[in-house]
Formats: C-alpha cells, structure tokens, sequence
C-alpha cells in the first residue's frame, strides 16, 4: 500500500508579490504617519509661537495707549503750558462732540 504524498502549501509567485505590496503599504503608512504628525507638530508650535509674539505686541500697545493717555492729559498739558510761560484761557477752548 501506497501512501500518498502529502502536498505541501507552496506560496504562489502572485501570492509572495501581494505580500511583499502589502508589506511596503504598511510600511510606507507608517513612514507617512510619522512624517505628518511631524509636520503637524511644527506647525502647532508655528502657530503657537505666533500668538505668543501678538500677545507681547497687544502688550506693549497697550502700554504705549496708556502713556499717550497720560501725556495728554489735561494737567499735563497744564504743566507744559504753564512751563513754557503761557497761561489757559478758558473762553479760548472749543469741545467738538463726536
């Protein structure tokens, strides 16, 4: 009595070539993957550096808002006049209402 062979699975040529595209697929998902979490992360902190600069110059505008407000005041503008040897005359001042 004969026994019969027994077939071994044998990996087709078109088999290994579908493995090898699904192999360099997963790969390159993972490379590109990488690569835009990459690209996201800079330009978060792109972003982030960016608000921080107008943060400080809303900052510094604000100050410079303040001093003008300050050197326009009316009793500074007393000191200057007064300094400078001339005198307030009321009846002279026109307010113009917006």
């Amino acid at each position: 009595m004969k026994r019969k062979k027994q077939v071994k699975p044998r990996i087709t040529r078109g088999e290994k070539k579908l493995y090898t595209l699904a192999i360099f697929a997963f790969i390159f998902t993972i490379v590109l993957k990488i690569f835009c979490g990459a690209g996201i992360g800079h330009l978060s902190m792109s972003i982030e550096q960016a608000k921080y600069k107008i943060n400080n110059q809303e900052k510094k505008n604000e100050s410079l808002t303040m001093k003008v407000n300050e050197l326009t005041s009316f009793d500074k503008v007393k000191d200057v006049v007064s300094d400078m040897g001339l005198a307030y005359n009321n009846d002279n001042v026109v307010v113009i209402d917006d």
